[in-house]
């Protein structure tokens, strides 16, 4: 399975049109992998907050249909990233849309874990409520947006759901840096299970980002990192190494804590 994480560098003097069709592009260009991975909010910018409503799109607007036309042109399936979604019947929401090679949508996640601590993100979004699994011929996705990567919780529900690959678009500060290549190890590790996590380059909002897109395999080992600036970080993958893995050092069938609790006798 060969997947390609975009590490987009969300320039702030081009415009969203310019800017969704340079990354059009970029998706098309991947033809011949099985998995494309985009950031989180590269139409904006993750801190650019005073665009989000502005910007917001309707879940079936302009990006998501330039998106599932990359991924039918390019033959791929997508995880396009999220976009700052308006629901006309709502508030916004930070929502990563995955597209089947066939240009069709094939799941929509609107993120859970907010950032912000009381602003920005926190209060100007809503927050989802559903996990999401995609099911892909090779592998079954779970997916999560940035600052979810800080919720241990949030990747064991995605195991408990039959999850073996986690995809994490982000927008992740470089002050932070470290904090992104620890917790990207440590959910592989303890879920055993890959992580591709993908993050933007460039500057949003006066804030420098992290870049450094990352695959880890089920037992750590970092397969591919980017560097700081725009990239097209490409890795192929082995699948069946998260059962071998799982089975090898069956740490998963041990847990306690979590699980419906044991009857009493």
């Amino acid at each position: 399975m060969r997947a390609s994480l975009i590490q987009i560098d969300v320039n702030e003097n081009e415009s969203v049109e310019a800017r969704r069709r340079r990354v059009t592009a970029l998706v098309r260009e991947q033809a011949g992998a099985d998995l494309v991975v985009l950031p989180e909010l590269w139409t904006t910018g993750a801190f650019a907050y005073e665009e989000f409503a502005t910007e917001a799109e309707p879940l079936e607007g302009p990006t998501f249909e330039a998106m599932a036309k990359a991924a039918s042109d390019a033959g791929v399936w997508l995880h396009a990233g999220s976009i700052p979604e308006r629901d006309p019947e709502g508030p916004l929401y930070n929502t990563a849309l995955v597209f089947s090679p066939s240009g069709e949508p094939a799941a929509a996640y609107r993120k859970i874990h907010r950032f912000g601590f009381d602003k920005g993100e926190a209060v100007l979004m809503g927050a989802g409520q559903d996990l999401v699994t995609v099911r892909l011929p090779e592998t079954t996705l779970g997916v999560a947006t940035c600052y979810d990567l800080r919720f241990p919780e949030l990747f064991r529900a995605l195991v408990d759901a039959g999850a073996e690959t986690m995809v994490v678009s982000a927008g992740w500060p470089e002050r932070r840096r470290a904090h992104w290549t620890l917790l990207a190890k440590a959910r592989a590790v303890e879920n055993q299970a890959f992580v591709l996590a993908c993050g933007t380059a460039g500057t949003h909002a006066g804030v420098p980002q992290a870049g450094h897109s990352i695959v880890v395999d089920p037992w750590g080992e970092v397969l591919a990192e980017a560097g700081a600036g725009e990239q097209v970080l490409t890795v192929d993958l082995d699948p069946a190494r998260v059962a071998a893995t799982r089975e090898q050092f069956p740490a998963l069938k041990d847990r306690l804590l979590g699980l419906d609790p044991p009857a009493r006798r």
